[in-house]
């Protein structure tokens, strides 16, 4: 009983101090004038990885069609380099879905 009394104050303390997140506006990245987009049907599902391994990040947008990923080369603020699709052994890469 003890325990379970201690472990129900310890969550309801917990809660007290958690608020609302806050996030910043949203902006829309842009390689140049034109904004990141992927193919229809999109679903994207961006990430950051060091492919070059000069700690400098890309963006890496992989979408559902034909699980391809498109690289965009991080030039400061919310601009970017006009994306390049994955290659692999001199071809397009392809990630094999589940579905």
């Amino acid at each position: 009983m003890k325990r379970h009394l201690l472990w129900v104050l310890v969550v309801a303390s917990g809660t007290c101090f958690v608020g609302a997140a806050e996030f910043e506006r949203p902006v829309r990245l842009k390689t140049g004038d034109t904004a990141v987009r992927v193919e229809s049907p999109g679903y994207a599902a961006p990430c950051w990885a060091d492919l070059k391994g000069k700690r400098q990040k890309q963006l890496l947008v992989g979408q559902f069609n034909k699980g391809k990923i498109r690289i965009f080369e991080h030039l400061g603020a919310e601009q970017f380099r006009a994306g390049e699709w994955l290659q692999a052994e001199g071809k397009m890469a392809e990630v094999p879905g589940v579905w």
